[in-house]
């Protein structure tokens, strides 16, 4: 095949994760794709580097591993307050998983906001040569496109949300919600993970901004015309397969079996966050020990959930509910050689996650609200053909429209829940076979490579991707 010229491509995202010469097995599917194509295009990935300056200079701290190069910047302390955890985390995150009344409306958050845009525009402007593909990940960075082309950038800039869109009648809570909106006009290609979410956004910019829908989802609106996508995202399946079957995780799921006693195992891997439905979790779990008297000292549910954002005050009242109800069914169900419910506060490495998934006879993945939610796809990547396990998924995680075969429930419902979780654990062989395979067909179908393949081809319609695709 002859070799055409890969351009370069920049990425830009709020943090930085380089891969790892050390533990590749332990990085995530987004870095792993991103870190292929960037080192077939010599590209760069910039970002803030997770640390703070007195004051921001715009200093660039270049580092290159295993192969790709970094191009990370420090933020000031006031930055981060209003920019990240401000207006990122508790106004955009909260109102995008459609709980309004959490999201926090400062007129300080926007400024930071606003501000942290602008720097990175200005950081990265001399950064991008005259070829180059620029595509800027998620929430953080929405009006970022906008400020690179008011500094006269005329490359190809996509834009991919890693979260929901909401529908029209949440963003319009936002106080600022058309001129957010109006930003992403800076870009030539905005990328959604569901049907759902792409249609919340035409709904908007038809009906708030009067733009005009062409075929193919090109929305054009005061002179400028955008294509949006839907493109969900997958996992490096065959990978975390195979990480599955090696020592790491092997070493794990016997530990884990051993420890069950004979029990079946029912796992929920989860950020400790209120878009995870883990409360609404906990109770549908304790309604299923309420009504199956027959599963009591058969069944534990492991629930691991690494704390984020300690410094928010919601996610402070999400632990201390969480310690609340795990003591309070533990207290009622639990025997002298039984505990019922096992929720651990800290994260594992993929290689250890991948051996406890392998071990559990069920998945349980319920948020009320998920971009996608790549645990689903992993949970199902892990498992044993022969004997393997059952995922029960919400219907509001992005996840559910590629993995219908999955047991799929309403979060909300704590019957549902419980339904599902003993439907799941007394499902014949045979059918836990023909779902797994349908599952997994289509996580190694569409897996991560899929999605950077299908978004790439949109931001760039000429073949000049093509080979650093095919190399992957």
């Amino acid at each position: 095949m002859e070799c055409h010229k890969v351009k370069r491509l920049i990425v830009v995202s709020n943090r930085v994760q380089p891969p790892s010469e050390d533990e590749p097995g332990n990085q995530g599917g987004l870095t792993v794709a991103l870190s292929t194509v960037l080192r077939e295009s010599d590209g760069i990935w910039f970002g803030w580097s997770g640390g703070e300056t007195e004051s921001f200079t715009g200093h660039i701290n270049f580092q290159k591993s295993a192969g790709v190069t970094t191009a990370t910047v420090d933020l000031e302390p006031q930055d981060i307050h209003e920019y990240y955890d401000g207006f990122a985390n508790r106004t955009l995150w909260p109102l995008f998983h459609y709980r309004v009344s959490l999201a926090e409306f400062e007129r300080g958050f926007v400024d930071g906001y606003e501000r942290v845009n602008t720097r990175f525009a200005d950081t990265l402007l001399p950064l991008i040569a005259k070829d180059d593909l620029v595509w800027v990940h998620d929430y953080h960075l929405i009006p970022l496109g906008q400020r690179l082309r008011e500094r006269g950038v005329a490359n190809r800039i996509g834009f991919f949300l890693h979260i929901p869109w909401p529908p029209m009648r949440l963003m319009v809570s936002l106080p600022n919600h058309q001129e957010l909106v109006e930003s992403l006009f800076g870009y030539d290609v905005v990328g959604f993970h569901t049907q759902d979410w792409l249609e919340s956004f035409i709904d908007y910019v038809r009906a708030q901004m009067d733009a005009t829908i062409g075929e193919d989802n090109t929305v054009t609106w005061n002179g400028r015309t955008l294509r949006a996508v839907v493109c969900p995202i997958g996992i490096d399946a065959q990978e975390f397969a195979d990480t599955a079957n090696g020592p790491v995780a092997e070493a794990m799921r016997q530990r884990m079996e051993e420890s069950a006693g004979g029990r079946a195992m029912i796992v929920g891997v989860d950020r400790l966050d209120y878009s995870k439905g883990l409360q609404e979790r906990f109770i549908g779990y304790e309604r299923l020990l309420s009504q199956r008297e027959d599963l009591h000292e058969k069944v534990f549910l492991l629930q691991i959930a690494p704390p984020s954002r300690e410094s928010v005050q919601t996610y402070q009242e999400i632990r201390a509910s969480l310690d609340s109800l795990s003591g309070r069914i533990n207290g009622e169900f639990s025997s002298v050689e039984w505990v019922p419910l096992r929720y651990v506060n800290k994260g594992y490495p993929r290689d250890v996650l991948a051996g406890v998934y392998r071990a559990a006879k069920v998945g349980l993945v319920t948020p009320l609200r998920d971009g996608m939610n790549l645990v689903a796809k992993e949970f199902v990547a892990a498992q044993d053909p022969a004997d393997p396990g059952v995922l029960v998924l919400s219907n509001f995680a992005g996840a559910a429209a590629q993995m219908s075969q999955a047991v799929l429930v309403n979060p909300y419902s704590p019957e549902e829940i419980a339904d599902a979780l003993g439907q799941a654990l007394t499902m014949p062989l045979a059918e836990r076979q023909e779902r797994w395979r349908a599952l997994m067909d289509t996580v190694l179908e569409q897996d991560v490579m899929w999605w950077l393949g299908q978004f790439m081809a949109a931001l760039d319609p000429g073949e000049a991707q093509e080979p650093a695709l095919s190399a992957a």
